[in-house]
């Protein structure tokens, strides 16, 4: 943050000039200027235009003199400071007047200590005022925001019935493909061993457990939908049972909290989608869950030992990001070739 001021002091005076007599360049100086707000006092603007930067810059330098004189009174506090000390070492040796340098000395610190204290908080301030007048002269207008935010509604919107097709499209595929076969494969079955008695016992015994194939592609279709385990149970048990299906080892590390039903929900379906990902696809032999709340914002991360490759666009993907984005969320995946691939996840649950 010092670094911060002492350039902003020095480029103060002369990013005035560079605004007056010299406009032209004001919007390169003020890009500089920006950049030096956001490394040193870490405060992100928008790039500034031809017409923002001249203002941005006249209204920055009384700001950046005034942390240059902040800047000055430490450095003359400190200068004394230094001095303060050696008077009451050179004294030590000889014993003048001793007594009366450390009460002066005494004195000095704790006017001085209050003083510090004094600059340390109006050199806060200061940093703090550098970065309002950034956010004012090169951030986005209110207007700008709310064309923004109208833009990103309504890509979420967007995003959220295409979500909402492409799991439709899924479990009509899995109906299809899955429970509709073996239900003519029951039938069948059945068939045959009413119209041949004598091996009816057999065909019954594959019938049987054609029905529990039956049971298990519906069960699967039915969590895919919505699972129920996070009303009864709660997003922990739910989770557990998504370790259990999956036919690699998931270790799961879930902090006890709640959170809203759209936020739990959403956080399941990251979770049930990458390791269905991981188990079909990355070759992986673990994933491994890590779920936490910090504030208002509950974050995954979902890691596998795979070979990488994962596509972001891919429809599984994308739709969990369609998922968490329309709840304000933010939503990562990286996976080079070779691996490992991690899916992160921020759900905000204000």
């Amino acid at each position: 943050m010092l670094v911060g001021l002492l350039l902003g002091a020095v480029t103060a005076p002369v990013g005035l000039v560079v605004a007056v007599c010299a406009r032209p360049f004001a919007r390169r100086f003020a890009e500089l200027d920006r950049r030096r707000v956001k490394r040193f006092l870490d405060v992100d603007s928008a790039e500034p235009t031809r017409a923002r930067a001249a203002r941005y810059l006249v209204a920055r330098a009384g700001v950046g003199l005034l942390g240059g004189m902040l800047l000055a009174l430490l450095g003359y506090g400190v200068v004394m400071g230094v001095i303060a000390v050696q008077r009451l070492l050179a004294h030590r040796f000889d014993g003048v007047d001793l007594a009366e340098d450390v009460v002066a000395v005494l004195w000095t610190a704790l006017l001085g200590g209050v003083l510090l204290y004094l600059e340390v908080q109006g050199l806060r301030g200061v940093a703090a005022l550098e970065g309002r007048v950034a956010a004012r002269y090169l951030g986005p207008s209110e207007a700008e925001l709310l064309r923004g935010r109208i833009v990103e509604l309504a890509e979420s919107r967007a995003g959220i019935v295409a979500a909402v097709d492409a799991e439709r499209r899924r479990i009509e595929r899995d109906l299809h493909d899955g429970v509709q076969q073996r239900l003519v494969a029951l039938g069948v079955l059945l068939g045959r061993a009413r119209r041949h008695p004598d091996h009816a016992d057999e065909l019954l015994r594959q019938a049987h457990e054609e029905s529990r194939g039956v049971l298990d592609d519906l069960r699967e279709v039915a969590w895919r939908v919505y699972p129920a385990a996070l009303d009864s149970l709660g997003l922990a048990e739910a989770l557990e049972a998504v370790a259990d299906r999956s036919p690699i080892p998931v270790t799961i590390t879930c902090e006890p909290t709640r959170a809203p039903a759209a936020v739990e929900t959403a956080v399941y379906f990251v979770v049930s989608e990458a390791v269905t990902n991981a188990a079909k696809h990355s070759g992986a032999s673990m994933v491994r869950v890590d779920i936490g709340r910090e504030g208002d914002v509950v974050r995954v991360r979902v890691e596998d030992d795979g070979v990488g490759g994962a596509d972001p666009a891919g429809g599984g993907l994308a739709g969990l990001s369609r998922r968490v984005l329309a709840l304000d969320g933010r939503f990562a995946v990286t996976s080079p070739a070779g691996g490992p691939t991690v899916i992160a996840a921020e759900v905000p649950c204000g």
